[in-house]
């Protein structure tokens, strides 16, 4: 008792830890039978009432295995009197008292107790106790909620799961009967009928027959009318309608749908009054019956109307008004019914689905414009009343709309575009009527969702499309933001129709100077430098000079700065190279001279992140710069390859490379201790390798003897890194693999160093590192018989008998790497990281299992190893189970998982189930 008077009123953090810790194993200790009838008594507080009943459950749900057979029915007798004397006392006391009761039931269903349910309500509903009728009634309703929830979190083996199940299904047939009473009986108190409801949600997950709780959901659709009762009604009719196994009942669900379509009066009056709750409760029932149940509902031929009714009235739940997310918080519930009910039509065959859709393709084009509608704007003011948070919630809520639109695309079609651009063309055309802003980009929003993700390259609307946006009065960020994207959206469709191009350029133009515009338009240069970069060399001097001058006037935020530099490597990629060199010459020069101004000075946090942002600019420049497509691209769009001689002398990257080098260098020699800067410069020939391949050449014999420099200096990850790039890319090439090799064998030497002094401290060189010899050995595994390398110390048992010396590290010190992974299994290693050690294991039952029988053999000989928990019987039976797995990875995983639990003295507790 000291100890729960700790838990509950010591200020001290640290004494309420131990108190609670001290709890835990008071709970489980067998003494725990005695102490906790006496903590139940009635001259204690209720929170030690609390812990007495939770003890108790505790007990009876994981140590059943404890409880003596003859025991049980005074462990029930005893229960059932105590839930009588809390039914007047502390609720949660009696909660926890009827979990307990629940479980006791739950470990002796069906055989020692076989109709429990019955009993239960049999024994509540006799006279007597003292105790009035309302309570007991209301103790028997708590007791019958909390049995199939805790059935559901119970950890009964699988078997038993399906053999309690079977056995509280037919127990429904007590159950019904009373719940059905009290909630038609007139003078139940609103409390009652609020908890059967609450009861019949709990029993419905259970999958009882629907068709056996109709009068049941016809009473929770009458209670629908109390406000006190609405959201537990609301809970029960949608937990009854979306269990599973209620769509083989289309009978009651056929009743249903009438009961559904009568609130509709009730949701009208709900959204004329504002309040949210009943509309969000109601369009909950309705969504639920449409969402789960439309193929079966479909089916029902003869009662298309009253489908078709429950339709309309999930449309007007789409369409509520308001704006999403201040005024209303409904119409983001519906949108995936209208995903299932189109895969449902179109999953008809083909003259049924004819039918089907002449029905329904007018009420997906209603469903656009509805959701267009919904997706606009508030007004300005409005707009910027909104919290950061609504914002953001009603962002996501656009994207939502977005991608419902490109689905319900597919099944309207082409026809779906024309109808967009015709609303477009007659709102931007008509003098009469002043449009708002808002309109016109939703109606444009409409437009880019499709385009997005679908090719609308056979679309006859897009050229009117492309002549209407410079009709639009941009005056406002958000339009002017979508009329970018929806550029961006058409860059392919640009690609094959250039001629289009200068009509939409000089807007992308005009946009990259202003701030605001930042992100759309410059991923829509991006775009439109991808997939047009052939078509722009008229454009490019343009281009490259609006670009210039936003990236001197800093107008856009690190990332955009990156990606505006990817565009540029696009565009250049497709110009002659003498013309590719004077752009950069002209682009790179004034970064270039503030490089060498910065190396100059001495390092501090201000200057690093100047150094960083002009690496990454060259990187992400050189990411995308690549002329050799050039030859190989033949699409229409590219130009006859004999007017592009191909590439003699060095490629541009390369001489802008070979002209900074030195200057890199000097940068390095002053940030070698800073992992982010050499990180930027590894970034910037990592990037050069990638896309120049083989052009990267005549930079590997320098850039080898610097990365060599750097990493005997101070070791760093992304050195290992680009060495690993280095040698995928010229693996095969003798000429420049030499320095390759030789960068190779220093590195590794290297890390092997630190690995011998403890490879704990650096993980990330660990990671790169082993990545490293993973690729040599897939690309260039004859680099291991080199005499400069220390084989012994890599992980490479895959190749122990293809490479020799491989081998003979296998066979000298393998057993050593077993007994380290023993050992960590057993216990000295983080639970977290078993998956890796069963990874060794099986690699060495794949690549050695001889030598592997009589290592594990040896090795669990020894007693008290890998743990002195371990049994010799249980260290057998691990050793055969992993033996014989030699195929499935999965397998070996879970049974180093089940040992190391054994080792851990964790078998079979909570902490094994979370795990």
């Amino acid at each position: 008792i000291g100890a729960l008077h700790q838990l509950y009123y010591d200020p001290n953090i640290e004494n309420k830890n131990l108190a609670q810790k001290w709890l835990m194993q008071a709970q489980i200790s067998p003494q725990a039978w005695q102490f906790c009838w006496a903590l139940l008594s009635p001259d204690k507080v209720p929170e030690i009432q609390y812990f007495g009943a939770s003890a108790l459950h505790t007990k009876i749900s994981r140590y059943w295995g404890d409880i003596p057979a003859e025991q049980y029915d005074t462990l029930k007798t005893q229960l059932f009197s105590q839930i009588a004397l809390f039914a007047s006392g502390s609720k949660i006391v009696l909660t926890r008292l009827c979990v307990a009761l629940a479980s006791l039931a739950l470990n002796m269903m069906p055989e020692a107790w076989p109709s429990a349910v019955s009993e239960m309500v049999r024994m509540f509903q006799e006279e007597g106790g003292g105790v009035d009728g309302r309570a007991r009634c209301l103790a028997l309703l708590e007791l019958l909620t909390v049995l199939p929830e805790e059935f559901q979190t119970s950890r009964l083996p699988q078997y038993r799961k399906g053999q309690v199940r079977g056995a509280l299904g037919r127990e429904w047939a007590a159950v019904y009967p009373l719940l059905q009473q009290l909630l038609r009986q007139p003078d139940s108190p609103a409390l009652v009928k609020a908890r059967v409801l609450k009861c019949l949600s709990s029993w419905v997950l259970l999958d009882v027959p629907l068709s056996e709780s109709e009068g049941l959901l016809e009473a929770g659709f009458a209670a629908l009318s109390d406000p006190e009762l609405f959201d537990t009604a609301v809970e029960a009719i949608v937990n009854a309608i979306s269990q599973p196994d209620s769509q083989r009942y289309v009978n009651t669900l056929l009743k249903l749908v009438p009961q559904v379509l009568q609130l509709q009066e009730q949701l009208r009056e709900a959204v004329q009054n504002g309040d949210m709750e009943t509309s969000h409760g109601i369009c909950r029932i309705a969504v639920s019956l449409g969402e789960n149940h439309s193929r079966a509902l479909l089916e029902q031929v003869e009662h298309w109307q009253s489908f078709l009714a429950l339709v309309n009235m999930i449309m007007f739940c789409t369409g509520i008004p308001g704006h999403y997310p201040v005024n209303e918080t409904t119409s983001s519930l519906t949108l995936t019914f209208w995903y299932t009910l189109q895969d449902d039509i179109m999953s008809f065959e083909a003259e049924k689905q004819a039918v089907y859709l002449q029905v329904y393709r007018p009420v997906y084009f209603q469903l656009v414009d509805v959701l267009l509608h919904k997706a606009q704007f508030p007004t300005d003011e409005e707009y910027a009343s909104w919290s950061s948070d609504e914002k953001e919630q009603f962002r996501i809520y656009r994207v939502d709309i977005s991608d419902t639109l490109m689905y319900v695309y597919e099944m309207l079609g082409a026809e779906l575009l024309s109808n967009l651009y015709d609303k477009l063309g007659r709102l931007l055309t008509n003098a009469e009527q002043p449009t708002s802003w808002q309109h016109t980009e939703a109606l444009l929003y409409g437009f880019q969702s499709i385009a997005e993700t679908i090719d609308v390259n056979y679309s006859d609307v897009i050229p009117g499309l492309i002549g209407l946006i410079p009709r639009i009065n941009i005056n406002n960020v958000q339009l002017a933001d979508t009329v970018m994207f929806t550029i961006g959206a058409l860059a392919e469709w640009l690609a094959d129709h250039p001629v289009m191009l200068s009509s939409v350029l000089p807007l992308v133009l005009q946009a990259l100077g202003n701030p605001d515009l930042s992100v759309s338009s410059v991923s829509t240069l991006k775009k439109i430098c991808r997939e047009c970069k052939y078509d722009l060399p008229p454009y490019a001097t343009n281009i490259v000079a609006v670009s210039q001058e936003v990236l001197i006037k800093q107008i856009h935020k690190t990332s955009q700065c990156m990606w505006l530099m990817q565009a540029l490597g696009f565009l250049l990629s497709a110009l002659p190279v003498e013309d590719i060199l004077r752009n950069l010459h002209s682009l790179i020069t004034p970064y270039i001279q503030q490089l060498e101004k910065l190396a100059e000075e001495t390092p501090n946090p201000s200057n690093k992140l100047a150094i960083i942002h002009i690496l990454g600019l060259l990187s992400n420049l050189f990411t995308t710069l690549d002329i050799t497509k050039q030859e190989d691209e033949s699409g229409e769009s590219a130009p006859p390859v004999k007017s592009t001689p191909p590439q003699s002398g060095p490629n541009p990257v390369v001489v802008v490379l070979q002209q900074v080098f030195a200057l890199i260098q000097t940068v390095l020699s002053k940030w070698l201790n800073d992992s982010q800067v050499v990180e930027a410069v590894c970034a910037i020939f990592e990037k050069s390798v990638k896309t120049l391949l083989h052009d990267f050449a005549p930079m590997v014999s320098q850039l080898s003897e610097m990365l060599g420099q750097m990493y005997s200096t101070i070791p760093q990850a992304s050195a290992l890194d680009l060495t690993r790039q280095m040698v995928h890319i010229f693996a095969s090439e003798t000429d420049h693999f030499p320095p390759i090799k030789a960068l190779f064998e220093l590195v590794t030497s290297v890390t092997l160093t630190i690995f011998q002094q403890g490879p704990r401290d650096h993980p990330d060189i660990v990671d790169s590192f082993m990545q490293l010899q993973a690729q040599a050995l897939k690309r260039k595994p004859d680099l291991f018989l080199s005499e400069n390398l220390d084989v012994k110390a890599t992980e490479l048992l895959p190749h122990c008998a293809d490479i020799p010396p491989v081998g003979q590290v296998v066979q000298e010190d393998g057993k050593l790497l077993l007994l380290a992974v023993l050992e960590a299994i057993g216990g000295q290693s983080s639970r977290s990281l078993m998956d890796q050690f069963a990874e060794v294991l099986f690699s060495m039952n794949k690549h050695c299992f001889g030598l592997l029988t009589v290592w594990l053999k040896e090795a669990l000989q020894s007693p008290g190893f890998p743990s002195s928990r371990v049994s010799d019987e249980q260290k057998d039976t691990f050793s055969q189970q992993v033996l014989r797995e030699r195929v499935n990875k999965r397998r070996v995983k879970d049974i180093v998982k089940e040992f190391t639990l054994v080792c851990r003295g964790l078998h079979g507790t909570e902490y094994a189930a979370e795990y």
